[in-house]
């Protein structure tokens, strides 16, 4: 049994941040329904073609980000189309989109219209800004939240350009707020009864990941800028190369820093003004210099080691392969696998909730265009093969 697998959500999703969020819900065991288009959903055309990233004409965006979904092809600008798909609805607790805003209520199947069908129903729209405020309609991709966002101007190095961050947090963030707006809705629902709309702004979402930082300039009205991967109050604390990679350290306490200068055995370290951080942050030049021609002398793993026996946080700065192959990530089922048609198996990043008790972890195979047409409509709908075909035939379903 998997946590969500009471729960049906029909996902109209395209692209990454609407589709991010329907894989995180349909990994918990939520039955989702991938309603899109005749001809398919945009991200089926990334990377298809690519011999490294694609299996079966499916791009590494597809294979990721609709596993455990089940396929309808439906044209909801027909009215028949609709029809059909406010019969899905009658029998779902979650409708899900990324649309433009405007577009759901041109389409006829925004909340309001939704509501008539099913009282019920939870509806969530993942926008660029959201539904309300001065421009709501404008367009936007991850690099346009990460960059209105605030994130972007305090990212790269000191006196350097700004940049994104190396993941689209902009497209995911919508993602993660989406799953948690639309599980808040279904709980509020077993109090009163009714659905509601779910409203994420890409936007809102980095303003709320500005966290403390905002609040500080907020306060003070002073914008910070980029530190690299320096911290604003703790010495030492960033990356530092080594003679085969780089690691991190992060000396967040003075005891921390004890230790470490324990372990370097330093005597300039000793100094007693860097007993405490404000004397640290003062010389948080020649600290992290003098830390440096340490590092430089031995090999990422000699350090890993022996900062780990004085207890002092660490990291090596992972590739991707070395994130995938940690002990840590294997032991926690973080690289699972997919299983294909043809019956080949690719393997992809694991869900990262783990439950003590509805803790089943299982992928299927991501679905062809309209794979599940005729399942969906005639055993949930109660259509008939005929009626199927004859929709079929007439341009409304695939």
């Amino acid at each position: 049994m998997k946590a969500l697998s009471n729960i049906t959500v029909i996902d109209l999703t395209h692209m990454l941040s609407g589709p991010y969020a329907g894989m995180l819900l349909a990994d918990l065991g939520a039955d989702t329904i991938k309603v899109e288009p005749l001809r398919g959903e945009a991200t089926r055309e990334l990377l298809k073609n690519s011999p490294e990233y694609s299996r079966e004409g499916m791009g590494a965006y597809f294979l990721t980000l609709n596993r455990n979904k089940k396929s309808v092809a439906i044209d909801l600008k027909s009215e028949q189309g609709r029809e059909v798909f406010y019969k899905l609805v009658e029998q779902a607790d979650v409708v899900l989109n990324n649309f433009g805003t405007g577009v759901p209520e041109r389409l006829g199947i925004d909340y309001e219209q939704l509501a008539k069908h099913n009282p019920r129903i939870i509806t969530c729209s993942i926008t660029g800004f959201g539904e309300t405020g001065p421009d709501p309609k404008r367009p936007a991709f991850d690099l346009v939240a990460q960059g209105m966002g605030g994130g972007m101007s305090i990212t790269g190095e000191p006196g350097g350009e700004p940049l994104r961050a190396g993941i689209p947090i902009g497209d995911l963030g919508g993602g993660v707020f989406a799953v948690i707006g639309i599980l808040s809705a279904l709980q509020a629902r077993q109090h009163t009864g009714r659905g509601q709309h779910v409203d994420i702004s890409m936007m809102d979402c980095q303003l709320s990941l500005l966290n403390y930082m905002g609040t500080m300039q907020l306060m003070s009205g002073i914008d910070p800028g980029p530190m690299g991967n320096s911290h604003f109050v703790h010495v030492p604390y960033g990356t530092f190369r080594t003679k085969s990679r780089y690691l991190i350290i992060a000396v967040l306490s003075d005891k921390f820093w004890e230790n470490l200068v324990e372990l370097l055995d330093d005597d300039d370290l000793r100094n007693p003004e860097f007993a405490t951080q404000p004397g640290r942050w003062a010389a948080q030049g020649f600290i992290n210099a003098r830390i440096q021609e340490h590092f430089d002398r031995e090999p990422c793993e000699y350090w890993l080691q022996k900062l780990g026996e004085y207890r002092i946080p660490c990291a090596p700065v992972n590739k991707f392969s070395d994130a995938f192959n940690d002990p840590q990530a294997q032991a926690r089922n973080m690289v699972v696998e997919v299983p294909l048609a043809t019956g080949e198996k690719i393997r992809q990043p694991g869900n990262p909730v783990k439950f003590s008790d509805t803790n089943e972890e299982s992928y299927s195979t991501p679905p062809t265009i309209g794979q599940n047409t005729n399942e969906i409509l005639c055993q949930r709908l109660g259509l008939s093969v005929e009626q199927v075909e004859k929709l079929r035939g007439e341009g409304v379903i695939n």
